[in-house]
């Protein structure tokens, strides 16, 4: 197939190209190489992409009508993975109009675009943030999200109304992704166990919010690339038995779905660095902090809805995938 994947030099976008371009598919990179973190980071995970004859590439942001548009006009994607989005639950404090453009503008951008190109279906990145104040273990998508406590977990619950509506309205298939903690070889350098491996390394101490006691659903990379992966390929289609008497969130009379993708198996994040040390063989040295403004105490998923549709439950233990990724980090660091 033909594919237009959104934060292609992201995390996530990138592994899931190399996955996309190994099957044969061809693969249309668009991202706007922003610095949020180490641009050259960015710019290595395109490097490996490139060597794919399948593979092209546009440097420009989502919010740029016309160039998205020259995108889908020039290369006519049968399907969209849109991985694009200004991340971060703690920079949506500091800068929420960052994440009205990309986010919100952006994604109309995105759903404007597979509307008048007839894409077969739009896939797109939501998050666990959605759940924001629920307490009821574990998050299941059948859950209602109506408590936000970050403007990016705000931003990802509006990208789920925007997407019904659009499949509501023009019958296109959309499917949203609520990911958990993403871990992983070429991962965020925001993100806590790239911070924390950076810190030990130096000798420097690690910020343990919430004194290490929360608890989150970590989620390898390649567990991730799974589900996307197999929801891609199975084009969301109207759930016959919804009802408006008891609407299920997850699902519709229109071709909408929401799927969950975590470990189902929540680690305390004391825990989490344990397992860190124990590969980079040396102890962190922890300041302790209580928890920070829009995070949230844990997180769990309930990944039924993805094991019932596409035949997927993600299964990579923490002890493997914090290995795979301090293997990496010092070979690409060479630490």
């Amino acid at each position: 197939m033909k594919i237009l994947v959104t934060g292609a030099a992201g995390f996530i976008g990138s592994t899931l190209a190399h996955r996309l371009l190994a099957r044969g598919d061809e693969v249309i990179g668009y991202d706007n190489i922003n610095d949020y973190y180490d641009v050259s980071l960015k710019h290595a995970r395109l490097d490996r992409l490139r060597s794919h004859a399948g593979f092209s590439f546009m440097q420009a942001s989502l919010e740029d009508r016309k160039a998205l548009d020259d995108v889908f006009r020039k290369y006519q994607p049968q399907r969209v993975v849109n991985l694009a989005a200004q991340a971060g639950v703690r920079y949506s404090i500091e800068n929420p109009q960052a994440y009205l453009d990309a986010n919100l503008q952006g994604f109309l951008n995105i759903l404007e675009g597979c509307r008048h190109h007839k894409v077969e279906h739009l896939v797109f990145a939501s998050s666990s943030s959605v759940y924001g104040a629920n307490t009821k273990m574990p998050f299941s998508v059948s859950d209602t999200v109506d408590h936000p406590v970050s403007f990016y977990a705000a931003t990802k619950k509006a990208n789920e109304l925007m997407a019904h509506t659009y499949s509501h309205l023009y019958q296109l298939p959309t499917t949203g992704l609520r990911f958990f903690t993403v871990y992983g070889p070429w991962g965020r350098p925001d993100m806590a166990l790239f911070l924390f491996t950076k810190s030990i390394l130096a000798g420097k101490p690690i910020q343990v919010f919430n004194h290490g006691h929360h608890r989150r659903d970590f989620t390898y990379i390649d567990d991730i690339i799974e589900g996307v992966v197999r929801t891609l390929d199975q084009v969301a289609v109207p759930d016959p038995d919804w009802s408006g008497d008891s609407p299920d969130p997850a699902t519709s009379k229109a071709p909408y779905r929401l799927y969950n993708i975590g470990s189902n198996r929540p680690v305390e994040l004391l825990r989490y660095i344990e397992v860190l040390e124990d590969c980079l063989g040396k102890k962190a040295i922890k300041e302790m902090l209580p928890l920070q403004l829009g995070d949230v105490p844990d997180t769990y998923a309930n990944v039924d809805a993805l094991i019932n549709d596409v035949g997927y439950k993600p299964g990579t233990p923490i002890e493997e995938g914090v290995r795979h990724f301090v293997d990496w980090y010092r070979s690409y660091y060479q630490v």
